[in-house]
Formats: structure tokens, sequence, C-alpha cells
């Protein structure tokens, strides 16, 4: 049952955007840390890509609302961090490519296949 709730956890998590950046707060890094209970609790924490970013105040409740609107949970906490600092090596590979970011000299976008 956990490990069904983290997985839709996750889903939900995917779903959240920094409205600055085409890429969801789960590909991004931002989420640190997700524990869930047997009792269907949720503990997730997270940071942002800058401590002053404009979402602080709305991003982390946005995140417990659509937590707390998943089937079987009976409790959110998301805690905001910013020790240790987000950097661009915690974000996923997809996310890296959808930034036009570099993936090392072997990895080619396919934009540059592309005739």
């Amino acid at each position: 049952m956990a490990e069904d709730l983290r997985a839709r956890v996750v889903d939900v998590l995917k779903t959240v955007y920094d409205p600055e950046i085409p890429v969801n707060i789960y590909e991004l890094g931002l989420v640190y840390d997700l524990q869930t209970t047997p009792e269907g609790g949720v503990i997730v924490t997270m940071t942002l890509t800058a401590p002053n970013c404009p979402v602080a105040g709305i991003l982390p409740d946005q995140v417990k609302q659509r937590i707390l609107r998943l089937e079987g949970v009976t409790s959110a906490d998301v805690r905001l961090v910013f020790d240790p600092p987000w950097d661009r090596s915690r974000m996923s590979d997809a996310a890296k490519l959808t930034l036009g970011f570099d993936l090392g000299p072997n990895v080619v976008p396919l934009s540059r296949l592309r005739p």
C-alpha cells in the first residue's frame, strides 16, 4: 500500500511546475525526499531553485493541496529546505534535455538529428 501511495504521489508531483521553468518539480530535482506511512501520511521535503524564488509562498502549499486530493492520503506535510542548495546536477536527463542542457559528448539531442 505504501509503495502504491508513493508512486501516486510521484505522479502528482510530476504535475506541479515552477511557473518560470517548463519542467515539473520532480524532474527538476526539487523534491529531496518523499516518505509515506501505512496510515496514509505523506511527507515531502523539497527546495526551490533559489531561496528568493517568487513562488516560495505558494508552491509548497500547491504541492500539499494536490497530495491531499489523492485517495487514501490522510495527511500531507511539505517541508521547504534550502540546505543543501539546489543545483542543475539534481535534474533528470529528461529535464536537462527539455531545457537544452548538454548531457555529455555521447548524447545528442534529437533536435540536432532532424534535418
